[in-house]
C-alpha cells in the first residue's frame, strides 16, 4: 500500500473509520428500517472518500489500475445515492 506511506497513523485511521462508518450507514438502516435518511448520506460520503482515494492513487503514479478498486466502489457508491436521493428516496 504505496498511498500509506503519505498519511500519518491517525490519518490512516481517520480514513478506516470513515469508511466503516459508511458503511455501516448504507447497511444498517436499511436492515432496521431506522433513520434510513443515513442510507444517501453515507453513500455520499463514500462517494467522496473514494475520490480522494482515486485522486492519491492517481497522484501518486499508479494509475488507473490502482485506482481500479476505489473508482468501482465510488461508482457502486454513487450509484446508491442517486438511487436513494431521486429513483427511491427514504
Amino acid at each position: 500500500m504505496a498511498w500509506a506511506t503519505h498519511y500519518s497513523d491517525s490519518a490512516i485511521r481517520g480514513i478506516g473509520a470513515a469508511e466503516v462508518a459508511g458503511a455501516l450507514g448504507l447497511i444498517l438502516p436499511a436492515v432496521t428500517g431506522i433513520a434510513t435518511w443515513l442510507v444517501p448520506t453515507a453513500a455520499v460520503g463514500l462517494v467522496i472518500v473514494m475520490a480522494g482515494a482515486v485522486r492519491r492513487h492517481v497522484i501518486i503514479g499508479e494509475g488507473v489500475k490502482g485506482a481500479m478498486p476505489a473508482l468501482t466502489l465510488g461508482i457502486l457508491a454513487l450509484i446508491v445515492a442517486t438511487g436513494r436521493i431521486w429513483l427511491a428516496p427514504c
